[in-house]
């Protein structure tokens, strides 16, 4: 009990420093391209992970733990590139979203992962409950009243962030494959190698950075890369091992609350009546998905 409190706390954490963070990276934008504000976070999250792996290794080596074999080692490239794949895919998406939208809206519709995952699970056999389709519809009406403009049409920016709400629900999912299978640092740590090489591609080809715009933008190129990447993520990998996944999901969601708070506070950021609507009712479906239901009896369970 008292473990599961302390991840619970660890994952409440986890959703302040990913909601402030967008502030952060909104920030970043006035300094360098989304594609150089993000290989380079990424580039730092890894570094950041690289001393924690050794000294978890020489504390493995100290308690005489067997080495990890070569099929562990195999299974641990291939999801690091299919999760650094995937979360260069969506963090890009996201960070050119952010250029045309405010961090806390931002913040909110990515927070539409937490529904869209178990609408994806059900192309692998995964079946959702009523409250999550409820959650659903909430999540839709929300988003009208959250993005929707008086001329029936939703800005690039937020139609930006919402394709990288779709991808980032497909980095849990790969996650959720390989976490169980490799050591959750060492996969946090590739994955952010890999999605730094991948936005370095754009990087160099398209915005062409200069160090002293690198240097510029030290801070929020800091906290979005040692904080959000290398510790939040991190915390997430270990924190969700020993908690339940509904509550688990229903802490970080908090993240989208922390995004709208640190944005009014930091950058002095304004949501209308309207707006403020569409985010509870989003917030509320959040929520709503994550209310676990009956648990079915024995003899209804599937077979076979």
């Amino acid at each position: 009990m008292k473990r599961r409190s302390t991840n619970n706390i660890l994952l409440a954490l986890t959703a302040l420093i990913w909601g402030s963070a967008f502030v952060a990276q909104s920030v970043g934008m006035d300094y360098l391209g989304p594609f150089t504000f993000n290989s380079v976070r990424s580039f730092l999250g890894g570094a950041v992970l690289l001393p924690v792996i050794f000294f978890m290794r020489r504390q493995r080596e100290k308690s005489g733990e067997e080495k990890a074999a070569a099929g562990d080692r195999k299974t641990l490239v291939i999801g690091g590139i299919c999760c650094g794949t995937a979360l260069a895919a969506a963090s890009s998406l996201q960070q050119i979203g952010l250029v045309y939208t405010s961090a806390g809206k931002a913040g909110f519709i990515t927070a539409l992962y937490i529904l869209i995952v178990p609408v994806l699970g059900l192309f692998f056999g995964r079946r959702a409950g009523i409250k999550v389709w409820i959650g659903v519809a909430l999540a839709v009406a929300g988003m009208y009243f959250l993005c929707i403009t008086d001329g029936f049409s939703i800005s690039k920016g937020d139609f930006l962030v919402f394709l990288c709400a779709v991808i980032f629900s497909v980095h849990i999912l790969v996650i959720d494959h390989f976490a169980p299978k490799v050591d959750g640092v060492s996969l946090s740590c590739l994955q952010f190698f890999v999605c730094g090489i991948l936005c370095a591609v754009p990087m160099l080809s398209q915005e062409q950075p200069q160090f002293g715009e690198i240097l510029a933008a030290w801070m929020p190129l800091a906290y979005a890369g040692v904080l959000s990447c290398g510790v939040a993520y991190t915390l997430q990998v270990i924190a969700q091992k020993n908690t339940d996944p509904t509550v688990a999901s229903l802490l970080l969601s908090l993240e989208s609350v922390f995004s709208v708070l640190t944005g009014w506070v930091i950058l002095g950021e304004r949501l209308s009546g309207r707006e403020l609507f569409g985010c509870a009712l989003v917030f509320a479906a959040v929520v709503l998905a994550q209310i676990p239901g009956k648990q079915p009896a024995p003899n209804d369970l599937p077979t076979g």
